[in-house]
């Protein structure tokens, strides 16, 4: 009689696991969100419609008005530094990119992601999640640092800086290589190649349709290249935009700047920055010259669209397979617009060709750099506004509130916080046997839906010697071997009234604490390490 209890127990048992426990297993999975990061390169500020551009971004543009837009949200100051401290919830230095992926000999800058971090990717599986990268990863080149070990399943990566749009030919000839990996394994893009940007979003498709019939979750990192130089585009592309900068670059700043405006971006009590002291005046220019910086800008503003319209198949994707209501979705870019000058670096292989095409090699220039960064100053690799602010949208429907624009200060150290909170994963102390350095960042989840909401941050930066901190509406700055700068952002976000000499207790007490950051995190003297 014993026995026979015991075997229908035993029995009722593996019902429960076998057919009950998945059923349940399987609910909850369901209901963890979706999650898709996408990552513009070298995007400035005002680049996009939603945030006082003229190139046309219909796709983002309605994920923002749909959605929510952050104002005063900051990147790391270039490439390799962001996505670190986006994958990994660390400041750069922590997770060994205080720099690029040449080891400068100091941990902070050992060039690839530290065994002491840990990826979105990586902590979002242990919760079940399937994951995807698709585009430009460059946060190491040694294996331990390489996507297909850091979480993700799918992977689709380019390895370095830059690439041709159209092939994998190297752009340096200085011995570095751009390398494209696919799930871990070297492959070759040749002339006939698709657009690159085309060939990141169809890897990100065909992924998605790859997991479209499990019910687990999926995290998309879709890392565009574009609009990052060199300025390459379809022709078609190039077409719709050419002609349409003959105006010159001061009535485009003032026009994106007046939109901002007019859309709540940014306060009508600033004053838009200077133009760049070494940009030209417009109206001195020749005819050819005018045509020429034009045909730049149009290239630049024609990848722009390019990406902006494959986000757009991305979208489409998603509401084919109906997980449009249970996604997140958020786009950021890595920095400010650039001021790269390729034409002058000599270890970069010159091409001469037709401009925006495989033939040519080229860059926007610091000219429509400081066009993309309206209204702030400098550009990418500086910590000046220009350098550190990001466009940032987040769509989710069902939680957050649809249209609406918050002024809270956030960084990419933020993202990690708020994956894991809303994938219900608490960020650990140890992974895979490691110490994990702890998260510096907040989870943005209360944003999403109270965006009136706003709390104190603090906030650090340090880039080749270029350095800042900012708390709360005070920011301190200074670029490599100059002296601190202070501005108030509430009333001077465009850092034109430098209050330094009137508040210099202000300065000491900001001094203070970045010196106290930059001890904790290991930032070195870029003058000696250099």
């Amino acid at each position: 009689m014993i026995d026979s209890l015991k075997k229908i127990v035993a029995f009722l048992v593996w019902i429960v696991a076998v057919l009950v426990y998945p059923a349940v297993h399987a609910q909850d999975q369901s209901q963890k969100p979706n999650i898709i990061l996408i990552l513009a390169d070298d995007l400035g500020f005002s680049d996009l419609g939603s945030f006082g551009s003229e190139i046309k971004t219909p796709n983002l543009d309605k994920l923002a008005a749909n959605g929510l837009r952050l104002t005063q949200f900051y990147n790391s100051g270039r490439c390799c530094p962001s996505r670190a401290s986006l994958l990994t919830g660390l400041y750069p230095h922590q997770a060994g990119v205080g720099d690029m992926v040449q080891d400068k000999g100091a941990s902070a800058y050992q060039g690839y992601l530290s065994e002491n971090s840990v990826t979105i990717a990586q902590l979002l599986k242990t919760a079940g999640y399937h994951t995807i990268v698709s585009g430009k990863w460059h946060v190491g080149l040694v294996p331990s640092a390489l996507a297909h070990n850091r979480g993700f399943d799918h992977s689709f990566t380019l390895q370095n800086n830059g690439s041709s749009y159209f092939n994998s030919e190297p752009l340096y000839n200085d011995g570095r290589k751009v390398t494209f990996l696919l799930n871990g394994k070297e492959i070759h893009r040749q002339d006939s190649s698709k657009y690159l940007t085309q060939a990141i979003t169809d890897f990100a498709i065909q992924s998605l349709d790859q997991v479209k019939n499990d019910t687990n979750p999926f995290f998309l990192y879709l890392a565009y290249n574009a609009p990052h130089w060199p300025i390459q585009a379809l022709p078609e592309d190039i077409t719709r935009y050419k002609g349409k900068y003959l105006q010159g670059w001061d009535s485009v700043r003032a026009a994106r700047f007046q939109k901002q405006i007019e859309l709540g971006i940014i306060s009508k009590e600033w004053t838009l920055s200077d133009r760049y002291e070494n940009a030209p005046d417009w109206n001195t220019l020749s005819n050819a010259e005018k045509e020429h910086w034009d045909t730049r800008m149009a290239i630049y503003a024609a990848m722009v669209d390019r990406m902006d319209h494959s986000i757009g198949e991305v979208l489409a994707k998603l509401k084919q397979l109906k997980k449009d209501e249970n996604t997140l979705i958020l786009f950021i870019s890595d920095n400010g617009g650039s001021g790269d000058t390729v034409k002058q670096w000599d270890y970069v292989t010159q091409k001469n060709g037709e401009p925006g095409s495989v033939a040519s090699i080229d860059s926007y220039d610091p000219p429509w750099g400081n066009v993309s960064n309206t209204p702030f100053k400098l550009f990418k690799k500086n910590t000046h506004e220009g350098g550190v602010a990001s466009p940032f949208i987040a769509y989710f429907p069902g939680t957050v509130k649809p249209g609406t624009i918050s002024h809270q200060v956030a960084h990419l150290t933020d993202i990690m916080p708020t994956f894991l909170d809303l994938a219900g994963i608490k960020y650990p102390s140890e992974f895979n046997g490691k110490r994990l350095v702890a998260a510096e960042g907040i989870s943005l989840k209360n944003l999403f839906k109270n965006p009136q909401l706003t709390k104190p941050k603090t906030i650090f930066w340090e880039h080749e010697g270029s350095r800042a901190v900012r708390q709360n509406d005070w920011k301190l700055v200074a670029e490599i071997n100059q002296p601190w700068e202070l501005y108030n952002l509430k009333k001077d976000r465009t850092e034109t009234h430098n209050l330094a000499n009137q508040y210099p207790e202000k300065v000491l007490e900001l001094q203070k604490e970045y010196l106290e950051w930059s001890r904790k995190v290991g930032v070195v003297d870029w003058n000696t390490i250099k």
